[in-house]
């Protein structure tokens, strides 16, 4: 990626000169002005950009990208990280991806340009080398949702794989004898630890078999029709762990078409403890620090923008069990 360096090298004169060019902080003579306007349209690089660099200056706005708006687990991220930045005197520009690598690239190259201070990034597409060139950059930068095991990135994430273990044993103890998972994307950090411990407790029980997991997509439809395709291969099936209250939600309305009690015949239980208060009966799940996430997120991100120490690694946050009607 072009440097400072790139362009004084190119021009001929020292970083320094550029510097006062590009921030009118001081003399420049006609001659490396003209030489080092040269270069920067050379080397195509953004003035705003370089100067936000070499200056360091700083606005005061923030940002939180999220992949989907209508999940209502990112509005609430959204509330807390607004909250926060609100408090310590900053605005957070939010910017919805769609899942969209090419968007999700838009985005960042935009906030760069407006010479954003820091990103908090919730990403199902970014690689972790694409968020350590962005470090690289100066740009402050927290993950959620996700985290990047063997590079300096600082994320926060919830206990994923520890809930997942809480609702499956929940299930088992309630009497349930044969339980199905419906799974969130593969690709997705939630959605595989997750599923991972669904696979610890139950892949040595008797009845286990790997057509036991199907594939909801984190969405209402993806749940109801993963369920109904369980049902259909496994009509003995008594316990349901979904990957998300979405998902879970889907199930129910299949299971109600079916004809299937919950929690009579079937226990249901998802994960996120997200509102869903038009859902009967009310849906048992694994509830997740929502907002202390997006809370937690926003100071870990406005502490690096203040240069203040904080480890890059992953802060991994409590979950808790919630039982309710439909287990």
């Amino acid at each position: 990626m072009t440097t400072i360096r790139d362009v004084s090298k190119l021009a001929g004169v020292s970083v320094a000169t550029v510097s006062r060019l590009l921030n009118q902080s001081g003399y420049v003579s006609k001659e490396a002005e003209i030489a080092i306007m040269a270069a920067v349209e050379k080397l195509n690089y953004k003035p705003n950009t370089i100067a936000r660099s070499l200056a360091g200056k700083k606005t005061a706005a923030v940002a939180l990208m999220v992949p989907d708006i209508l999940n209502p687990f990112f509005p609430e991220i959204a509330r807390a990280a607004e909250d926060e930045a609100a408090a310590r005197g900053y605005t957070l520009v939010l910017c919805n991806t769609d899942n969209n690598p090419d968007k999700e690239k838009m985005y960042i190259e935009a906030l760069i340009n407006k010479q954003i201070d820091g990103i908090i990034i919730s990403s199902y597409t970014i690689s972790p080398e694409q968020i350590v060139a962005l470090q690289n950059r100066s740009i402050p930068i927290v993950a959620i949702d996700k985290h990047y095991p063997g590079y300096p990135i600082l994320s926060v994430t919830a206990a994923n794989r520890t809930g997942g273990q809480l609702a499956v044993r929940h299930l088992l103890k309630s009497g349930c004898q044969k339980v199905a998972h419906i799974c969130g994307p593969t690709h997705v950090h939630a959605a595989h630890e997750r599923a991972l411990a669904y696979e610890d407790i139950c892949s040595e029980q008797p009845w286990y078999t790997p057509s036991l997991t199907a594939f909801g997509h984190f969405n209402v439809e993806g749940g109801y029709r993963a369920m109904h395709e369980l049902y259909r291969q496994h009509p003995d099936v008594d316990g349901v762990f979904a990957g998300n209250d979405l998902m879970a939600a889907g199930a129910l309305k299949a299971l109600h078409e079916l004809d299937v009690e919950v929690p009579g015949r079937v226990r249901l239980i998802g994960f996120d403890g997200i509102r869903m208060d038009m859902v009967y009966p009310e849906l048992s799940t694994v509830s997740q620090q929502i907002y202390s996430t997006g809370k937690t997120a926003m100071d870990y991100l406005i502490r690096q923008i203040n240069n203040e120490p904080i480890e890059r690694k992953n802060y991994e946050l409590e979950v808790e069990l919630l039982i309710k009607s439909t287990t």
